[in-house]
């Protein structure tokens, strides 16, 4: 699939929601290509279809006071945080006529979240960290052996795999793909303390800052993305 890149920069959730609305029915009609964008937010709590409240642990005054929007939005999952330092992806991408149910194929569906998480392992590989996908669970992963080397990373946890990625997306009437990832760059981490992420209990999250020095830059990271999802949708 041959598709444009757009570099939004730091956008505010909602005006980036809005525009993949207004992209995915331009891609529909055939009027622009499919488009890859990346971004960053401000500090925002979203919520998927999944979502349970009781997954954000923070109260209104302590969300007020640290700058914290919340939307319960259209794609799969549950919470899950975006902030500065976090490099968001969101894949305007055609991925074929529905079936009988208005839905996409199982098989086409899962597929391509396995394509995101491929293409998310690549970009990491290109700055030597080894990440993985986990059985039953979606999202990218890093494994035990070098999340143990994460600074602020809690002992009990350091037996574990972190999730250095989160996934959630949506296919609309169309057929067309909106929401994507959230890869965790450098942003800061004391914000994952105010919501059960993804709805997983105990599980670690880790950032690329958390495994290398220096930390790449996130234009470097941008780039590498692109590369990786060129390699992945249009080998």
């Amino acid at each position: 699939m041959n598709f444009v890149t757009e570099d939004l920069g730091l956008i505010e959730y909602e005006i980036a929601w809005r525009l993949q609305d207004q992209y995915a029915a331009e891609i529909a009609r055939g009027q622009r290509p499919p488009t890859l964008l990346l971004l960053e937010h401000p500090h925002v709590y979203t919520f998927g279809r999944k979502g349970h409240a009781e997954n954000l642990l923070w109260n209104a005054e302590q969300l007020q006071q640290k700058g914290i929007a919340t939307h319960w939005v259209d794609r799969g999952g549950d919470v899950t945080y975006h902030g500065p330092g976090q490099l968001v992806g969101y894949p305007l991408f055609p991925l074929g006529k529905l079936n009988a149910e208005a839905k996409l194929p199982t098989a086409d569906y899962v597929g391509y979240i396995r394509n995101l998480e491929k293409a998310l392992i690549v970009m990491l590989a290109q700055f030597g960290l080894g990440a993985g996908q986990r059985t039953g669970k979606t999202g990218v992963w890093i494994q035990s052996d070098l999340a143990s080397r994460c600074p602020h990373c809690k002992p009990e946890d350091r037996n574990k795999p972190a999730k250095i990625a989160a996934i959630g997306v949506k296919v609309d009437a169309q057929g067309v793909s909106r929401h994507g990832f959230a890869l965790n760059l450098n942003p800061n981490m004391d914000y994952w303390e105010g919501i059960i992420a993804c709805g997983l209990q105990g599980e670690p999250i880790i950032s690329m800052a958390d495994l290398l020095s220096p930390t790449p830059k996130m234009q470097a990271v941008k780039e590498a993305a692109r590369a990786a999802f060129q390699e992945v949708f249009n080998p």
